[in-house]
């Protein structure tokens, strides 16, 4: 069996605050393996933003702190490894796009300086070799005029012109792993697709792995290879793209996916209203005992609301934790993807 580019086992993460234990992740798995593309999706606050952070580990501590779990970098133990240890890693093995690129930008740096400092850290070579390769990299992000953009400051440029200096930051030194955190947040349809584009370019001539952080289904179509759907600090369903958007298996799955407008269902969308979810998401200073999702879950089981589901699978590779399919649960008929599809065409067939 093949060893996998990162693995992240039972990982476990709480902020320590004066108000109590903030449970933000609370134990998840998932793997991903060289050049392949893995979307982490759920509502804000779910755990998403603060996972990709523990793995760079990028978050201050106190008061977060890793409560268990393992974290494998090509067989290697990143949970233990001390903040200059990391520093090997971050900008040269794995890099990140970070949500804000007005933020994340030193707006008191010119752009080429800031691309020149990671270069010059773990590429070891000059301040001109490393001018060289910065105007390199901005030209491979498709920023017009590099030389003239090495010049500039953050804020003479537009979003769209700033996500791709971060992108080019991110991809300098060739990492083997890009976090790509809300990169098309605040960005226009067009610029979006420029960016979606340009990161899966990446992927194909670099090999770069991609763990994407969103909310955007539509984004996650366009880009994912695989999808770790999370609610409440827990992976609820996992698998393919394919295996997620049509023949997704847990409540909360299907109520992200019923919320997407839909060009092709615009007709019957027109006669009703789009799907909700009603509620809000658990207080994670105190979780519920049982599924995190049961209070809102129109499906939900006396079992539901006592204990957390196991992982069933599903599929080959489809890993979902809702108690519907256990063999003792009620069948239930997906309202979305392929078993609805099916449904609707019997009820037209007769």
């Amino acid at each position: 069996m093949n060893e996998h580019l990162l693995e992240v086992r039972n990982l476990a993460v709480s902020f320590d605050t004066y108000a109590g234990e903030v449970q933000a992740v609370r134990g998840i798995d998932f793997t991903l393996d060289a050049g392949e593309t893995l979307a982490i999706v759920g509502e804000s606050g779910c755990g998403k933003s603060v996972t990709v952070q523990t793995i760079m580990k990028l978050l201050p501590s106190p008061p977060s702190r890793i409560k268990s779990g393992s974290i494998l970098y090509r067989g290697e133990e990143l949970v233990t490894k001390s903040d200059k240890e990391m520093e090997n890693y971050r900008g040269k093995e794995f890099s990140m796009v970070f949500q804000d690129s007005m933020t994340s930008l030193n707006p008191t740096m010119r752009v080429g300086n800031q691309l020149c400092e990671g270069i010059i850290k773990h590429q070891k070579v000059s301040h001109a070799k490393a001018k060289e390769i910065a105007i390199q990299m901005l030209r491979q992000v498709g920023l017009p005029n590099p030389e003239k953009c090495f010049r500039r400051y953050p804020h003479t440029l537009s979003g769209g012109m700033r996500q791709r200096v971060m992108i080019a930051i991110a991809i300098a030194c060739n990492p083997q792993i890009l976090f790509a955190d809300e990169p098309t947040t605040a960005l226009d349809v067009t610029m979006q697709a420029q960016i979606l584009d340009l990161m899966n370019n990446l992927k194909k001539d670099l090999g770069t792995a991609i763990i994407l952080i969103t909310h955007d289904l539509g984004v996650v179509a366009q880009m994912a290879d695989r999808i770790s759907v999370m609610y409440a600090g827990k992976i609820v369903e996992s698998g393919t793209a394919d295996q997620i958007f049509y023949n997704p298996r847990h409540p909360y799955t299907w109520g992200l996916l019923g919320s997407m407008p839909s060009v092709a269902d615009s007709a019957r969308r027109a006669k009703s209203e789009l799907f909700s979810i009603p509620g809000t998401p658990p207080d994670l200073f105190a979780p519920p005992a049982g599924c995190a999702f049961a209070a809102r879950c129109r499906y939900c089981m006396g079992a539901c609301q006592k204990l957390d589901a196991p992982e069933f699978q599903a599929d080959d590779g489809h890993l979902v934790r809702c108690w519907l399919l256990d063999e003792r649960a009620p069948h239930v008929t997906p309202p979305i993807g392929r078993h609805a599809a099916l449904n609707s065409a019997d009820e037209e067939g007769k």
